[in-house]
């Protein structure tokens, strides 16, 4: 984001706050940003019934061959897509509405947001599958085939 679109971190992202254009102030409220979803992914990813989805044995010959670290890579990018669609699609829109800003600054539907959450997904799930040991965790229960 820094190298495709510096002005909305450097201003856009602070007016969301009700704060001035500070320059690195809007990187790390991004950064922020990126931790909070990080977290929330972890607490999501391992909930004992999105396990037992992680864990279940597949008939298809595409994802039979995929492991747990391959299946939780895939939700993250599926996690990040779906935060490209709910925050700055539908929720920025409304707060900026709210708060008096402008959206038109925010370029929520540019190629670029859309690649960088997808690329934030794969690698926040790459990161956590590589880092947490999953088996460990309880499972709900398995899908039935």
């Amino acid at each position: 984001m820094v190298l495709l679109e510096p002005d909305v971190l450097e201003a856009a992202i602070p007016a969301i706050y009700g704060l001035e254009s500070a320059g690195p102030l809007g990187w790390a409220i991004h950064v922020a940003h990126g931790i909070v979803l990080g977290l929330v992914f972890g607490f999501l990813v391992t909930r004992p019934s999105i396990l037992g989805v992680s864990w279940t044995d597949v008939e298809t010959d595409a994802l039979s061959r995929t492991g747990v670290p391959s299946r939780v890579t895939g939700a993250g990018l599926v996690y990040g897509l779906a935060v490209w669609a709910v925050l700055p699609l539908l929720v920025l829109p409304v707060w900026a509405t709210a708060v008096g800003g402008n959206t038109e600054q925010f370029p929520t539907t540019a190629a670029g947001s859309l690649l960088g959450h997808a690329l934030l997904g794969v690698v926040l799930g790459a990161v956590f599958a590589a880092t947490v040991d999953l088996r460990d965790r309880p499972i709900e229960r398995r899908l039935e085939r």
